[in-house]
């Protein structure tokens, strides 16, 4: 048996300041698809997500819903949890970042390891401060003087901190990024960091004092400071699969193959967690996947505009596997994507309905109509080069199997070993549909799998 390595592949931890939406969707579809695909070639995989649960942002919105901010992110989080299970994500585990028993040890060990090293040390610092980021920034990465993400001045805060030496490592994660060492995808965005990165790494804050930010993990042994994002949310992917609590469970499944997450979180991805964990000693994660933002009917979504787009509501309106199918046939994997309910409806009747649901219910209707009860058929490899739904339906018309005869029945016998190969290769980007057919396949009552939509 040939040795394949085990594969990790994560998620960025949702923010928990506001409920799921279709950016994340995205990405979760994206991750689960490579997830299925890599299970299916035979590899073990853990797929993680979860949420990102403390800050100062969280603090403010939970105030302002007249909550506790732990009950807050409960309901939050529980929401994200839930859009896994309507979306039909096949993660392995759901991290949370409150969560003391899981992830606290972690990260404190990723402290531990990068003190050890001399990487952390406390100084007062005064600097421009984004709350929209919950991030110190630079002029050089305002536009305007505002935040470009934002569109709004940081504010000019002074507080003694925490900071990591991040300037130690601008050589070597320049190096692990032109090498592909991590790999990072798409191109546009491996230049775009190098760019970032040739400007020169600045040490940056590492924790925030503890009447700035209440909520969040304390620095270990300084009550009086609380973890910055950094140490504390990056670190995730390291503490969900035992770093801190679990020695053979880390070794095993770190470091990441894959994470996968939006553009505009690649610089903390790709520059500060590398350097973070080459201060840890330890190893860096092999690739990192950036998609786009999507649009709605061409405009940016926002409360004001009333454009943005529940995916709950979209499931419930059209279907797991129909969301998924969009979103991964009609968004570009690496670029901004535009997303409309008339697009959606158009690919849904063409590919779902008319497409895979129509081959199916020809088939089986055929089948049954030659009291054809199991899947032996003559001839069976003959369809190896027509394992896919177009080629089958062209392959029905030409052959015109429905006419008789023992000679059809083989035909008909092939097919249904057509449509047990379709839905093996659909399996990861739909699994219910996938699940669907292989059921009628064995007897199940027949029904559409996809209903065309007005």
């Amino acid at each position: 048996m040939v040795f394949m390595e085990p594969f990790y592949i994560t998620t960025s931890i949702a923010y928990t300041n506001a409920p799921p939406h279709i950016g994340f969707a995205f990405e979760l579809i994206q991750a689960d698809a490579i997830a299925r695909w890599q299970r299916a070639q035979g590899r073990r995989v853990w797929f993680l997500t979860g949420t990102d649960e403390h800050g100062t942002k969280i603090e403010r919105t939970a105030k302002a819903a007249g909550m506790e901010p732990g009950a807050f992110v409960d309901g939050i989080s529980q929401r994200f949890r839930e859009l896994t299970y309507a979306l039909a994500i096949s993660n392995d585990d759901f991290i949370r970042t409150t969560d003391k028993e899981k992830h606290w040890p972690g990260v404190r060990e990723m402290w531990r390891r990068m003190a050890a090293g001399g990487d952390l040390y406390k100084k007062k610092y005064e600097g421009l401060y984004c709350w929209g980021c919950e991030a110190f920034v630079t002029p050089k990465e305002l536009a305007g003087g505002e935040c470009p993400l934002h569109k709004r001045a940081p504010e000019r805060v002074e507080e003694e901190n925490y900071f990591f030496r991040l300037s130690n490592y601008q050589a070597r994660v320049r190096s692990l990024i032109v090498s592909d060492e991590i790999k990072i995808i798409p191109e546009s965005r491996k230049n775009e960091i190098l760019s970032f990165v040739d400007q020169g790494l600045e040490d940056i804050s590492f924790s925030r004092s503890r009447a700035m930010l209440g909520w969040g993990i304390p620095v270990p042994g300084d009550d009086s400071q609380v973890l910055y994002v950094w140490g504390d949310a990056l670190t995730n992917y390291a503490s969900a699969v035992g770093l801190g609590r679990d020695e053979v469970m880390f070794r095993e499944w770190w470091p990441a193959a894959v994470h996968c997450i939006g553009k505009d979180i690649i610089r903390f991805h790709a520059v500060i967690w590398p350097a973070m964990l080459l201060s840890a000693g330890l190893p860096c994660p092999k690739s990192i996947f950036a998609h786009g933002f999507i649009t709605v009917d061409g405009q940016k979504m926002s409360k004001t505009l009333g454009n943005v787009v529940d995916p709950f509501d979209l499931v419930n309106a059209y279907g797991a596997d129909a969301v998924r199918y969009y979103f991964l046939r009609e968004l570009p994997s690496t670029e901004d994507g535009d997303f409309s309910t008339a697009k959606f409806k158009e690919r849904y009747n063409a590919d779902l309905a008319k497409g895979l649901g129509n081959l199916v219910a020809r088939v089986l209707a055929m089948a049954r109509a030659a009291h054809i009860l199991s899947r032996d058929a003559k001839r069976a490899g003959e369809l190896a080069d027509k394992a896919d739904e177009t080629k089958s339906d062209r392959y029905i018309d030409a052959r015109r199997p429905w006419e008789g005869g023992e000679e059809s029945r083989g035909e008909i016998g092939q097919l249904l070993y057509a449509l047990e190969d379709i839905s093996n290769m659909v399996e990861p980007f739909l699994p219910s549909a996938a699940r669907e057919i292989q059921e009628q396949l064995t007897g199940k009552e027949a029904r559409p799998l996809f209903s065309r939509l007005p």
